[in-house]
């Protein structure tokens, strides 16, 4: 039998070869085909403008879907956005110039890659040739004459090439994709483009341009590991499930509604785990950790073993290490990855997170919690549900709390609505009481905690989802970070739903000061006072008007009653609209944490608060556990 006629050679430029490239990538997995690189995301400039600009131009909106970004971080968020909204399946790419557009991809890129979620970072980069030395914006190194500013991704990034000859971009771009579309290690990809290079014009080989598809793994349990997991629940008296990200990213929710229908076994979840079951399913005990519900936390400190299934049991997961305080407590780690498998001395159980459900429940066949353990927790969600009721209560006429506007967008939100949210006092509060209809209706990005991720997130769900009510929840801290994407939302005709909450500072980081004993210095936006303390006046800044001046449209509602009002017309209108609300201060009704975060106190110090601060830090730092 003849060998299969090779594809005759193309010739283009190395920028308009990886365009068409990218076009022909695809991920499937159940069966379904989804574009690996979808649409890319840039701001053109010195380094990419000639190179990929052109090539963008070339290959056509049709086949290659343009985005036009404000900030390379906030590109970068986008992307972000819309990869986890569909479960890791699809990506996007952001192309940048060289120098300061490239660096300013680094915190969007660690996002990325500690999230464990795709983005294709294409930044320009120095002449490979060395032809114009030193090129403007070019780093000079006076030791390593191969460094540029781009070697900053390095780091941040799972996969990093620099591709300095066109022929290196066919097996570069192969590995790429590979981690793209790998769940146990996907993040950011960064492939370095010389701007020299992008434009070489380069014989290339047909078959790199053909179709290629990239299953997504769900790989089963090993049989022993699965046994020794199901002997583990079956000895434990408290057994506990703590749903992280990796749950939604396997779309295993409906495995793990099944395992906690048969077994009784209790589900809190991490930020990124929420919605893993619904709110009114009676095993979910909602939030875990230090912006955790106490329902969950007090199951947490009692469970003697607990089930850590898609999460990296961060230190907000697992309150420092404070919290799973049952002296002989173990851990089972239902991972794909098994490095996060194997955290917290965990038991491994290295899986897919659906297919491990699946198989530790046909394992688990006919056990059952006692039903008294299942009396217990189930108590306790009664108990907190009527913490949130309170949170949530208030009268028509009365200036919201931040808890209390929560309230009102959730009397408003359908199933489908997706709210998104990433830093300050909003994620605890949230964490707390917001009551997922869904699995993918609160998007907190977490891991990262980066401020600004909130607007740009927000445009990457609502390309990932059309039509569908997105939410972006933004304190004034997070707010000044990073509004210039409501351009992008108004250029595109993204109707993404801005709720601006002005409370004049840092709120959770001014709390956290007050706790620390800094007696929240500089956390407020204030004029200075005499005495150079920041105690004055609040700043007479108009962040509605900033963002009416960007194209949203504002609504101003001061009351309870107003705020349910305008809320309900912005999820109706089909423009993008900011939703601007000065809170109160919080009342009685706002929950605090019910577990402990472990942020060290000064060690030495005059002033009466950070000495207090520092004696009941030693008196919880005691406690806490040491995990391997």
């Amino acid at each position: 039998m003849s060998p299969p006629a090779r594809r005759p050679a193309v010739r283009l430029t190395t920028a308009q070869a990886l365009m068409r490239f990218l076009t022909a990538q695809y991920t499937e997995r159940d069966g379904v085909r989804r574009r690996l690189v979808a649409a890319t995301w840039g701001v053109l400039g010195h380094g990419n403008v000639a190179g990929i600009g052109q090539a963008l131009l070339e290959t056509g909106e049709q086949a290659m879907p343009f985005h036009q970004g404000r900030n390379e971080q906030a590109m970068v968020h986008a992307a972000v956005g819309y990869a986890r909204h569909l479960n890791r399946l699809s990506a996007h790419a952001v192309t940048t110039s060289i120098g300061p557009g490239a660096t300013n991809l680094v915190t969007g890129a660690a996002l990325a890659t500690v999230n464990r979620l795709p983005v294709l970072l294409l930044p320009g980069d120095r002449f490979a040739t060395r032809a114009a030395e030193p090129l403007l914006q070019q780093l000079e190194h006076p030791l390593h004459a191969d460094v540029s500013v781009n070697d900053t991704l390095r780091p941040v990034s799972r996969y990093f090439d620099r591709i300095t000859r066109p022929e290196a971009l066919v097996p570069s771009a192969l590995r790429a994709m590979r981690v793209l579309a790998d769940p146990a290690e996907t993040g950011a990809v960064t492939l370095a483009l010389p701007q020299d290079v992008q434009v070489e014009a380069y014989d290339w080989p047909g078959e790199f341009f053909a179709e290629r598809i990239w299953p997504v793994r769900r790989p089963a349990p090993d049989p022993a590991e699965l046994a020794e997991a199901a002997r583990l629940v079956r000895a434990a008296r408290r057994p506990l499930i703590v749903a992280g990200g990796g749950v939604h990213h396997s779309e295993a929710e409906d495995a793990l509604r099944d395992l906690a229908d048969a077994t009784g076994i209790p589900v809190a979840s991490t930020q990124a785990g929420k919605g893993s079951l619904r709110h009114d399913h009676p095993a979910d005990l909602g939030g875990i950790g230090h912006t955790g519900t106490a329902a969950a936390d007090d199951i947490a400190r009692t469970a003697d073993l607990v089930i850590a299934v898609g999460t990296r049991l961060t230190d907000f997961t697992t309150a420092s290490g404070t919290l799973f305080a049952h002296p002989g407590v173990r851990f089972l780690g239902l991972n794909t990855t098994p490095s996060d498998a194997h955290k917290a001395a965990a038991r491994p159980l290295v899986a897919d997170a659906r297919a491990g459900l699946a198989a530790l429940a046909a394992a688990l066949a006919g056990h059952r919690v006692a039903p008294a353990y299942e009396a217990e927790y189930r108590a306790g969600r009664t108990r907190w549900e009527r913490v949130v009721q309170a949170a949530f209560r208030a009268g028509d006429d009365e200036v919201p709390t931040q808890t209390q506007l929560i309230g009102a967008l959730d009397a408003v939100v359908g199933d489908r609505d997706v709210v998104v949210n990433a830093a300050g006092s909003l994620p605890g509060d949230l964490h707390r009481l917001w009551r997922a209809r869904s699995p993918r209706q609160y998007h907190l990005e977490y891991g990262y905690s980066c401020m600004g991720y909130e607007i740009p997130g927000a445009l990457g769900v609502q390309l990932a989802a059309p039509g569908t009510p997105v939410w972006a929840l933004v304190g004034d801290g997070t707010y000044l970070m990073a509004p210039t994407e409501i351009v992008t939302a108004v250029q595109e005709g993204l109707p993404v739903n801005v709720v601006l909450v002005q409370n004049h500072g840092y709120a959770s980081i001014g709390a956290l000061s007050e706790q620390v004993g800094a007696e929240r210095f500089a956390t407020a936006y204030r004029f200075r006072a005499a005495d150079g303390s920041f105690t004055g006046a609040p700043l007479p800044v108009d962040l509605a008007a900033n963002a009416a001046s960007l194209g949203m449209d504002v609504l101003r509602p001061r009351t309870v009653g107003q705020v349910r009002a305008t809320l309900a017309e912005a999820r109706r209108s089909p423009r993008p609209t900011c939703v601007y609300v000065e809170t109160a201060a919080p009342g009685e009704e706002t929950p605090g944490a019910s577990a402990w975060w472990d942020v060290p106190v000064a060690g030495a110090a005059t002033r009466e608060p950070a000495v207090r601060a520092r004696a009941l830090y030693d008196r919880r730092a005691a406690d806490a556990r040491g995990y391997p």
